[in-house]
């Protein structure tokens, strides 16, 4: 039989437990790039709560204006999937993740230029929006073809590049606006993540048939006989039951889910802490969330995602209980770390779900239109937050209805049976 690329029939596994046999197994590539794809992008964009009290004094803005630039590229970056994904699924995920890195260093770069509230709208909300946009729904489905019986791990491990990204790129924005300016903290963003994020978009491949290999490392498989499909139909999946509760559960959670990613750090600032200090406390969102994707991913493993989506839920609106009545460093950080654990759980299991109620020929796109509801969700959830702190001067209605909406997407996922699809 041919295989893609002229290579050789593969007829044992690529990975043994025995070191230096073979080679490392191409999958933990394609997921180290996935990695720094979601590290550059969605540091980038959570690093935007480091700037919001620069930019409310330099432009004399209130709250809920400056919070609509974050809104406007988180509504970019996950509505544009619906686009990107079926590209990708045609393309390839590797032209698309570099354009995605090369957008989101021009926004960074612009956004240090922009001389008014609206050149920030245009320069970071499309910016940052359209390149995480383009470069994170195509790096992470592509993960989810090259593993099978380590798919909830090889996710995770992929997108904590969005913990990590959210603990050292807000730590980063911090001390560079104390020390340049939030002008140059921008370009000089800007330019790390090009050199970073275009480098290790290149190492990204589609499918692991192309390198005469199988999910997991093993022979490559066989493609589908005539008549059997890989997977359902793009059109058929979102008429679905199953597609239209996960896409209800991801709407009304992320009402509430970024507003801490947004609002956090000026809710600090309005205790008496320093800037710093706020940053340090979304900072540990950030290892909450490395931990999450890691602990959920392999937890789900064996308790099944479908379980481990709703723990990841209500655990979000538990830990939301302590933001609500914390006022210091100590018990705000508790919360940062325990709220980043359960979100990071939500964002690995997602496109895991999809690939295990779906199948993967066309996860990519599936993926994609799902996100469309995250990112209605955050386009109203932290403009909201932010409009209601500047009537009420409190963050309390935001918070308690951030809580109401992760319970009812944990009681939505709890309607759904198992996977009927064998994934392939």
């Amino acid at each position: 039989m041919t295989y893609p690329d002229n290579t050789r029939r593969t007829t044992r596994p690529l990975h043994n437990d025995t070191p230096g046999r073979q080679p490392l197994f191409y999958g933990w590539y394609v997921v180290a790039a996935a990695f720094a794809v979601t590290f550059v992008g969605f540091g980038a964009a959570y690093s935007f709560s480091a700037f919001v009290d620069a930019l409310q004094q330099e432009f004399n803005a209130s709250r809920g204006a400056v919070s609509l630039v974050f809104s406007l590229a988180g509504f970019l970056y996950f509505g544009l999937g619906v686009v990107t994904g079926p590209l990708a699924d045609r393309f390839g995920s590797r032209p698309m993740a570099i354009i995605g890195m090369v957008l989101v260093a021009s926004g960074l770069v612009l956004a240090g230029f922009a001389q008014s509230l609206l050149q920030v709208y245009l320069a970071y909300g499309l910016g940052v929006g359209l390149g995480v946009g383009f470069a994170y729904v195509p790096s992470v489905g592509t993960v989810q073809r090259w593993f099978a019986r380590r798919r909830g791990f090889a996710s995770g491990l992929a997108v904590s590049g969005i913990g990590f990204g959210t603990l050292i790129m807000p730590l980063l924005a911090a001390l560079l606006i104390g020390t340049l300016g939030w002008r140059s903290a921008y370009i000089s963003l800007g330019v790390l993540s090009a050199v970073l994020g275009i480098s290790m978009a290149l190492l990204i491949v589609n499918d692991p048939r192309s390198r005469g290999l199988g999910p997991d490392g093993g022979p490559p498989l066989q493609p589908a006989p005539s008549g059997v499909s890989e997977g359902i139909e793009l059109k058929q999946a979102i008429r679905s039951r199953p597609f239209l509760t996960l896409y209800f559960a991801g709407l009304i959670a992320s009402f509430g889910l970024f507003v801490p990613f947004v609002h956090l750090v000026p809710f600090a600032t309005d205790q008496g802490m320093s800037a710093g200090e706020g940053a340090f406390l979304l900072g540990m969102v950030g290892v909450g969330s490395t931990i999450g994707r890691f602990l959920l991913g392999n937890v789900a493993d064996l308790i099944g995602r479908r379980t481990a989506l709703i723990l990841a839920f209500a655990g979000m609106a538990a830990t939301l209980v302590i933001w609500a009545v914390s006022v210091s460093l100590v018990p705000l950080a508790i919360f940062g770390l325990t709220f980043g654990t359960f979100y990071g759980g939500f964002v690995a299991l997602m496109p895991a779900l999809v690939m295990d109620y779906f199948g993967g020929r066309h996860v990519s796109g599936i993926i994609g239109v799902l996100y469309t509801s995250v990112a209605l969700g955050t386009l109203v959830g932290p403009t909201a937050a932010g409009y209601a702190y500047d009537l009420s001067q409190d963050y309390t209605l935001a918070i308690v209805g951030s809580i109401a909406v992760n319970l009812v997407a944990a009681m939505a996922v709890a309607t759904l049976g198992k996977p009927e699809v064998a994934a392939k």
